[in-house]
């Protein structure tokens, strides 16, 4: 049910952390895959370890905060591949700040990126799904969306609001879409090693030791653990799911 032999997945954010690792699970689960982001060299780097491995891999700047660059992006993924099976909608941003700091240039950022983004790589890629009769799109929220933290480390107040509305436009766009065999789910990550966190929480012995003391399974995630509820909200084995949201985060948001 998690075969994916012969789809055409769309990853964006792809240069790092989720995306990246998510590109190498739908490869090794057979599919070719269209990875998207602003660092081209990164993408590129990924690509050849993704040829080796066997898949097509298309890299393909954009920026999915500029209409123009989403669509010229999707059209050169059109192209190459004909159709588009999946798409992650991975990219994003994390500001720090209260509504008391936040800039308004601040809040922006984690809005554009993290819910306009979605809205026009989505606009984009859906015609093609209803026209197939298929896809599967998986929407990158975060823990987040859901719980809050008063920790000064923790404290992105646009950044909770962004992925809440994440949320949001999932189920609506699950509610639309179904009727045309497209699924929209959500996965929500809690605390892993990326390029937003290796610099500044995982610095901190004593936050990953109060963290590690609170966190049910007992530490943060580790690299790739994000990717297999991906998988699942991607293939077949979530037929007749959508609308929905999971939290990938060791149970911490249930203590």
């Amino acid at each position: 049910m998690f075969e994916l032999t012969g789809k055409v997945a769309v990853v964006t954010g792809a240069s790092s952390g989720l995306g990246a690792d998510a590109a190498r699970a739908y490869v090794e689960a057979g599919a070719n895959v269209a990875l998207l982001a602003r660092r081209f060299e990164k993408l590129e780097a990924l690509a050849e370890e993704l040829r080796a491995a066997g898949a097509d891999a298309l890299p393909v700047q954009c920026d999915v905060t500029d209409e123009d660059s989403v669509k010229a992006a999707i059209e050169k993924v059109l192209e190459h591949f004909g159709r588009i099976d999946i798409l992650l909608n991975n990219a994003g941003v994390a500001v720090r700040g209260g509504v008391d700091t936040l800039t308004v240039e601040g809040w922006n950022k984690s809005m554009d990126t993290n819910v306009k983004g979605i809205f026009l790589v989505s606009k984009y890629v859906v015609p093609h799904m209803i026209a197939q009769k298929y896809g599967k799109i998986v929407n990158v929220a975060s823990v987040n969306a859901v719980i809050a933290d008063k920790q000064d480390v923790f404290i992105r107040h646009g950044y909770n609001a962004s992925k809440s509305a994440v949320l949001g436009l999932t189920r609506g766009m699950a509610a639309s879409y179904g009727k045309y065999n497209i699924t929209v789910n959500a996965v929500g990550p809690g605390l892993f090693e990326s390029e937003m966190t290796a610099n500044t929480l995982f610095k901190s012995e004593e936050f990953l030791k109060g963290y590690s003391y609170q966190c049910p399974l007992g530490r943060p995630g580790a690299r790739g653990e994000e990717a297999g509820p991906v998988l699942f909200f991607s293939s077949d084995a979530s037929s007749y799911v959508t609308g929905e949201f999971v939290i990938i985060d060791g149970g911490s948001s249930i203590v």
